[in-house]
């Protein structure tokens, strides 16, 4: 049995995040799969305000974006999955476990971000999830975090 997967846009990841530049880190995600499972991408470019302090002629992303990058994918995951878009969620960090970062991701890379829900279910309010970022089939970071989703009232 094939299971259609979904995807999300730059437009409707904008309908689910709250996120805006420069701080919107996820610029499609696909192969959504319910709240299980997505694979999100990233496309670093030169021009985004973090390289001009980390590091002045040497740009690298910092592991902290990475890591938010893979928590955005998680969020929009779970935004699609549970029809979220123009509603107002949010979700919080609430730990951050087991991180690694293992190559240096510059502009000009394509960040992709492989995301498995651990714990969490539609109506639940906290959620965990493992995340692999890779460049080119190289892996550049893992995490695995749990998240608080938060409704609005009149939404939940």
């Amino acid at each position: 049995m094939t299971q259609d997967l979904q995807r999300a846009d730059i437009q409707m990841i904008q309908r689910i995040l709250p996120h805006r530049y420069p701080f919107l880190l996820v610029d499609k995600v696909e192969e959504i799969d319910g709240t299980q499972s997505s694979v999100g991408y990233k496309n670093v470019t030169m021009n985004e305000p973090h390289f001009q302090g980390h590091f002045p002629g040497t740009p690298i992303m910092p592991g902290v974006t990475i890591v938010e990058a893979m928590a955005q994918t998680a969020g929009v995951m779970v935004g699609v999955a549970l029809e979220q878009m123009d509603k107002e969620m949010l979700i919080y960090f609430m730990s951050i476990d087991n991180c690694k970062f293992r190559r240096k991701v510059v502009p000009g890379d394509v960040l992709r971000m492989d995301l498995k829900t651990v714990r969490g279910k539609p109506g639940g309010k906290i959620w965990k999830f493992s995340g692999v970022a890779t460049v080119e089939g190289e892996m550049a970071a893992e995490a695995e975090f749990m998240a608080m989703l938060d409704l609005p009232k009149d939404n939940a």
